[in-house]
C-alpha cells in the first residue's frame, strides 16, 4: 500500500471571515468542516493513485477548498483549477470516509464557484449545450446511430487521440448479445414502474431500455410511461453548471409527477444517483425541494427492483464467463452493491469471476474522458489489466459511461472481451427460455 504524501494543515475555520460569502462553496462549508484529514480517502482515490499528488486527492482538494474560503488562494489560480478539473467525482472517498464528508456535493459547489471567474473548456461547453437542448441531442444521437450502423466506428476506433477514443466508445454501444425478442408477461402484482429513458440510454442503447421493461414485467411489475422526460442534468451538475442542472431536474420532476404511484426505474447509475439527489440540488427552493424529495424516494436502480422480486431465474443456452465492474455512482453514490450480483446469480450457464478492484473508477466520469483523456487513460489502465486476468469474455456493468469507457479500452487494446449491461444478460436468458 502506497504511503500517504504529506498534507498541508488546513487553516482554522475561525481564522478569517469567509472570502466568498454567498457562493455555492460557502453554502457547503459544513461539509468541508467535517473533514478531519485522516487520509482514509487516499487509497480510494483513483487520481491520487495514478498521479501520486496530494493535491489530486480528496483530502488535498478539500484543503484547497478551504483555502478558497479563507482567501489563501484565489478563484483564478490555475493550479486550483487544474486539481479540481482532474477530479473524477467518483465519490469512492465517500465510501472510505469515517466522518461522512459529502465530497460529491463539495466538488460540484467548488466547480460552480470557479465557473464565476473561469471559462469551461470548449469541448465541455459544446457537449453540455447539446445535452441541454432536446432538439440538438436527438440530432447528435441520431448521427451517432447512423455512424455506428455504417460500421465506421470500429473502422475509425484506431485513430489517435480523442477522435479514435470517441469512435471506440460509440462502437461499444452496439449490442453484443443476439437476443430474440419475446413477449414478456406478468401479473403486475409488485406495482407499477416508470422507466427513466435517459439520453444516451434511449439514443444509443434503446435495446437495453426495452430489455429493462421486459425483465421488470417478467418479475411482476407493470410498466407505465412518464412522458416529456429530459436529460437528468448529472453532466451539468458535475461540471458546476448548477443552473442548467436545476432546469433539467424540474422537467423530470414534473414528468414523473404524472405517474405518482409508480416506482421510477433507472438503468444508468449516474442518472439514478442524480434523481435521488434532486432534493439537494433544489434545497433552496422550498416548493421544488419537497417535490424533488418525493421523486427521489420513488427512484430505484432497475437491479434493485429485480432483486426485490427475486429475480426469477433463467438460463442461457451458451456458457459464458463474465466479470462484474461496479459503476461508481451505483456503489459509492447510491451505496448499492448486492442487487446487480443478484441479477447475475439468477442467470444459469454463467461463470462469474470476481474482478480485482472492481470498486475503483474506470475513468469515464461522464465527459471526463473527453476533457482529461490522459488522466482518464491512466485510471483505466489497471482496470483493463485486471479484466484480462479474469479471462472473462463479457464485462458486466450498469452505467452507459462505464460501458463505453471500458468497451473502448478493450477494443483499442485488441481484447476480445466486450461489455454488457446486467439487464441485457438477464433478458437474453429470458429470451432463451421463451425460445424453447
Amino acid at each position: 500500500m502506497r504511503e500517504a504524501l504529506p498534507v498541508t494543515e488546513a487553516p482554522s475555520s475561525t481564522a478569517a471571515a469567509c472570502a466568498l460569502p454567498g457562493s455555492p462553496l460557502a453554502q457547503v462549508q459544513a461539509g468541508i468542516d467535517a473533514c478531519v484529514h485522516c487520509g482514509f480517502c487516499l487509497q480510494a482515490c483513483p487520481t491520487y493513485l495514478a498521479l501520486e499528488d496530494e493535491n489530486d486527492s480528496p483530502r488535498g482538494r478539500i484543503v484547497l477548498m478551504r483555502g478558497l474560503l479563507d482567501g489563501d488562494v484565489t478563484l483564478n489560480d490555475p493550479v486550483v483549477q487544474q486539481h479540481m478539473d482532474r477530479c473524477l467525482g467518483c465519490r469512492a472517498c465517500e465510501t472510505a470516509c469515517p466522518s461522512g464528508v459529502p465530497y460529491g456535493q463539495l466538488l460540484e459547489a467548488t466547480r460552480a464557484t470557479l465557473r464565476t471567474v473561469t471559462e469551461t473548456p470548449f469541448i465541455a461547453r459544446l457537449i453540455l449545450h447539446v445535452f441541454a437542448s432536446p432538439v440538438l441531442l436527438r440530432l447528435a444521437l441520431r448521427g451517432g446511430r447512423t455512424v455506428r450502423a455504417l460500421g465506421l466506428t470500429k473502422l475509425l476506433a484506431g485513430l489517435p487521440g480523442r477522435a479514435g477514443a470517441g469512435m471506440a466508445m460509440l462502437a461499444s454501444t452496439q449490442p453484443v448479445l443476439r437476443t430474440r425478442r419475446y413477449r414478456a408477461s406478468g401479473d403486475g402484482e409488485r406495482g407499477a414502474v416508470a422507466l427513466l429513458t435517459g439520453c444516451v440510454m434511449e439514443g444509443l442503447q434503446g435495446a437495453t431500455n426495452a430489455a429493462t421493461e421486459r425483465t421488470l414485467t417478467v418479475n411482476g411489475y407493470s410498466i407505465v410511461h412518464a412522458t416529456a422526460q429530459g436529460c437528468c442534468g448529472a453532466l451539468h451538475a458535475h461540471a458546476g453548471d448548477l443552473e442548467t442542472a436545476r432546469k433539467l431536474a424540474k422537467v423530470n420532476i414534473a414528468a414523473f409527477e404524472k405517474t405518482p404511484d409508480a416506482f421510477i426505474a433507472v438503468n444508468a447509475a449516474g442518472c439514478g444517483a442524480m434523481l435521488k439527489e434532486y432534493a439537494h440540488l433544489l434545497h433552496h427552493e422550498p416548493s421544488w425541494h419537497a417535490r424533488a424529495l418525493a421523486v427521489g424516494e420513488r427512484t430505484r436502480d432497475a437491479t434493485e427492483l429485480l432483486a426485490a422480486a427475486g429475480p426469477r431465474p433463467a438460463s442461457l443456452r451458451t456458457p459464458l464467463r463474465v466479470t462484474y465492474d461496479a459503476p461508481c455512482h451505483l456503489q459509492h453514490a447510491q451505496r448499492i452493491t448486492s442487487p446487480p450480483l443478484a441479477v447475475l446469480n439468477a442467470i444459469g450457464n454463467v461463470t462469474h469471476v470476481p474482478l480485482d478492484d472492481s470498486d475503483q473508477c474506470c475513468g469515464s466520469a461522464g465527459i471526463y474522458n473527453l476533457i482529461e483523456p490522459d488522466v482518464s487513460d491512466a485510471v483505466l489502465a489497471p482496470k483493463l489489466r485486471n479484466i484480462a486476468q479474469t479471462g472473462a469474455t463479457l464485462v458486466v456493468t450498469g452505467n452507459p459511461g462505464c460501458l463505453m469507457q471500458i468497451g473502448a479500452g478493450l477494443l483499442r487494446s485488441g481484447s476480445k472481451a466486450r461489455v454488457v449491461h446486467p439487464i441485457d444478460l438477464l433478458d437474453a436468458a429470458y429470451a432463451a427460455e421463451h425460445a424453447t
